[in-house]
């Protein structure tokens, strides 16, 4: 009975256990703001299609894995939030939004876009953070209003070339960008053999799901990491050998040739200058140890000389 509301203007069941929508809620003709978020819906009535006012649609965070083909009929639609679902695909049918101003697909798992996205004429703000795409189609520069680009944590290697002709304000690459936009070279693309844009940040390494667990354990930056008092890096230092040594002639000889440069902690700056004293002082005692030894050697002598001649 729900689509009997022929007034309805925003209809909000977020926040609840929702499994589904009722087909009926075509009926909703002067629905303006749809809101669903956090729920368990799994699929869109295709009825959706009819909500021919509908502006706002937010189903993110539910269980969505397809998007109906239906949700270009939305004619009037200005913003989609499909967030934290686990969509595959967009259909091709999104390309019909003329007035899409905000498209939202974070945390999804998109393998790719489809080219009519670059029929959404109006979107200002497209973002598709931690999914898992490789490629992002030529035609998203059709989209010539587009500002604002996010495809941070992807598995992108490169980016369309057409995208020097959008005027973007912001474009978004990675989760810790020290700036919104980037200089960039044009590269060609070994597989399909068409130009492309590239950049120091492309492609990435997959990110680690705990950074603590990756931190580096040696050196100064354990003190940090540990938050160690001087003191307690002095002691240990003072006990501590850092050096590269090479194995010796006759162990090469015996191993075999994957024996290698075996590489130590690097010192701690404070460390190299007691370092640095320790065998300062070493080489002023061997100097002197070396003049008594001189001095020693000339005494035997001249016994020797006296010994001779008597």
């Amino acid at each position: 009975e729900i689509g009997n509301l022929k007034s309805l203007l925003c209809l909000d069941v977020s926040e609840n256990k929702l499994e589904r929508l009722p087909e009926e809620i075509s009926g909703l003709t002067s629905l303006t703001d749809l809101l669903v978020s956090q729920n368990l819906i799994e699929v869109l009535p295709d009825g959706i299609g009819k909500l021919k006012r509908l502006s706002i649609l937010k189903v993110d965070q539910n269980r969505l894995m397809q998007l109906t083909e239906c949700i270009g009929e939305c004619e009037s639609l200005t913003e989609l939030v499909l967030t934290e679902n686990q969509l595959l695909i967009l259909p091709r049918s999104i390309g019909k939004l003329k007035k899409l101003n905000n498209l939202n697909v974070d945390r999804n798992k998109l393998m790719s876009l489809p080219k009519e996205i670059g029929g959404c004429s109006s979107l200002n703000v497209f973002c598709m953070r931690e999914n898992r795409l490789t490629r992002i189609p030529a035609e998203i520069a059709q989209a010539t209003e587009l500002h604002v680009l996010d495809v941070a944590g992807n598995r992108l290697s490169h980016l369309p070339l057409s995208l020097t002709s959008l005027k973007l304000k912001a474009l978004w690459l990675s989760d810790n960008q020290s700036q919104p936009l980037l200089t960039f070279q044009t590269d060609v693309d070994l597989e399909t053999g068409e130009k492309v844009l590239t950049c120091v940040l492309l492609p990435q390494m997959p990110s680690e799901t705990s950074g603590q667990d990756y931190l580096p354990r040696c050196g100064a930056i354990e003190s940090l990491v540990n938050d160690m008092s001087d003191e307690t890096w002095n002691e240990r230092a003072m006990n501590r050998i850092s050096a590269i040594r090479f194995l010796d002639d006759e162990k090469e000889d015996e191993e075999d040739e994957t024996a290698t440069l075996l590489r130590r902690a690097t010192p701690h700056p404070g460390e190299l200058k007691s370092m640095k004293k320790t065998v300062e002082n070493l080489r002023t005692t061997l100097n002197a140890a070396k003049g008594l030894d001189s001095n020693k050697n000339e005494v035997n002598n001249s016994i020797d000389r006296l010994t001779t001649s008597v």
